[in-house]
Formats: structure tokens, C-alpha cells, sequence
């Protein structure tokens, strides 16, 4: 009688566990569109087009990036972009998202479904194709700035030394990844991009000239010492506004000036 009573409550406590375990209740459809720039190089003679992807917000990660990545493997292959790190660290998923310029992996998906989400490659570019920007003039103008130390005396023996103050003056700008987000916003650069050098590449260039361990900041100067490379800048802060990175490259560009009007 005894083993018949342990027999019931072991039923009993098997059956009612059972139903006490959740049961996964399936997300309902939470789509929405995706307005998304094309254009193929290998059909030069077809116009570039908006082509719109549905896509089931409750089943794709919070940024525009994920749902990029969700088009690409799950609905169209052909759909071109860059991307990399899906950190902000990187800056190769930089493109033009409902208007501003700024980071996929960085900017979330408006969940209103009555809202479509629009976006272009970078503005004032030529394309490469769909969502992807020739940087070439841009990797260039970067280049031309000789971005790095110079210095004909280095320590022997040691590192370079700086003091922390000196080194707080490179907060702000050393911090750039590249993105080209602020110098595609820039009316001035596209206007004249193949002279003027563009907000990212000026902020570099002020990277240098304020670092203490750098000897060559007079050539530096010098070669910006001209009507286009630096003064298209009008400092409608377009590039601050925009920077996914939170920076002021427009204040760099004006300290530039201030030191070339002390010279």
C-alpha cells in the first residue's frame, strides 16, 4: 500500500510539472519597409531605383545593419554593401539612412511599421555599386596630409614622452575611424572635393599639428596655405551635426585657421 501511495505522487508531481512548463508563444509579423538604393555598373543604361524589402522586425536584430544582413542572406543576394566590425569602429558600413549620414551598425530601426526607412549610398560620391561609395579621392586626400609622427630627432633609447595636457589636446580627433560621413554632408566638398580636403581629412591634419612629439608642424601649415585646400570651409557645422562618433571636426578646422592667421 505503501509503494502504490509513492507511485501516485510521483505521477501526480510528473503530471503537474508538465503543465506548469511555458509554452514559446510565436512574435506576431511586425513588418516593414526597406527602401533600399541600386544600381548594378554592369547595366550602365538602367537608372538607379528604390527597391523595397519587407522584412519582419520581430525577427531581425535592432539595426539597420542587421536588417541589411537579413536581406542579403535571406531574400536577395545581389544587394551590395560594406561592412565589417558592426561596432562603430570600422566605419565601412557608412551611408545615408532616412536623410543623415551616419553608421548601420550604430543607428536603430524605427519600429513605427507605418514608416518605410530609406537608404542611399553616401551623398556626392561616385558608386561602386548599390550601397557602396568610391573612396579612392577620399583614402587620397587623407594620404596627402602624411598622417603620421614626424619627428627628425626621436629619443634614443626610449619612447616619446607627453605630458597629460598635451595629450588631452588629441581628444576629439584622434578618435576618427574614417567613416567619410561628416566630408559627404559637407556642401563645400562637394562642390570642390577635388581641392578642398574635407572635414576628416582637416581634423587628421590638426591631429598632427597638435601633437607635442610631432617637429613638422610649420610644413604642415604650409601646405595648407591656400584658397581651396582649408577656407571652402563656410563652418555650417554640418559635419559636427552628423559625425557618428560624436566629433567636431569643425572646431578642429577653425583652430587651423586661428593658427595660420597667427603666423
Amino acid at each position: 500500500m505503501r509503494n502504490s501511495a509513492l507511485k501516485s505522487s510521483v505521477r501526480t508531481f510528473a503530471s503537474s510539472s508538465a503543465r506548469s512548463q511555458a509554452v514559446p508563444t510565436e512574435k506576431p509579423v511586425l513588418s516593414k519597409q526597406f527602401k533600399i538604393y541600386r544600381w548594378n555598373p554592369d547595366e550602365p543604361a538602367k537608372k538607379p531605383t528604390l527597391q523595397t524589402y519587407n522584412v519582419d522586425l520581430n525577427q531581425c536584430g535592432p539595426m539597420i545593419l542587421d536588417a541589411l544582413i537579413k536581406i542579403k542572406n535571406e531574400m536577395d543576394p545581389t544587394l551590395t554593401f560594406r561592412r565589417s566590425c558592426r561596432e562603430g569602429i570600422c566605419g565601412s558600413c557608412a551611408m545615408n539612412i532616412n536623410g543623415q549620414n551616419t553608421l548601420a551598425c550604430l543607428c536603430r530601426i524605427d519600429r513605427d511599421a507605418n514608416k518605410d526607412t530609406k537608404i542611399y549610398p553616401l551623398p556626392h560620391m561616385y558608386i561602386v555599386k548599390d550601397l557602396v561609395p568610391d573612396l579612392t579621392l577620399f583614402y587620397k586626400q587623407y594620404k596627402s596630409i602624411e598622417p603620421y609622427l614626424k619627428n627628425d630627432n626621436p629619443p634614443e633609447g626610449r619612447e616619446h614622452l607627453q605630458s597629460p595636457e598635451d595629450r588631452r589636446k588629441l581628444d576629439g580627433m584622434y578618435e576618427c575611424i574614417l567613416c567619410a560621413c561628416c566630408s559627404t554632408s559637407c556642401p563645400s566638398y562637394w562642390w570642390n572635393q577635388d581641392e578642398y580636403l574635407g572635414p576628416a581629412t582637416l581634423m587628421a591634419a590638426y591631429r598632427w599639428m597638435a601633437d607635442s612629439r610631432d617637429t613638422y608642424g610649420a610644413q604642415r601649415k604650409e601646405k595648407l596655405q591656400n584658397e581651396l585646400s582649408l577656407y571652402r570651409c563656410h563652418t555650417i557645422f554640418n559635419c559636427a551635426r552628423t559625425c557618428p562618433k560624436g566629433l567636431n571636426p569643425a572646431a578642429a578646422i577653425a583652430k587651423i585657421k586661428l593658427e595660420l592667421a597667427a603666423d
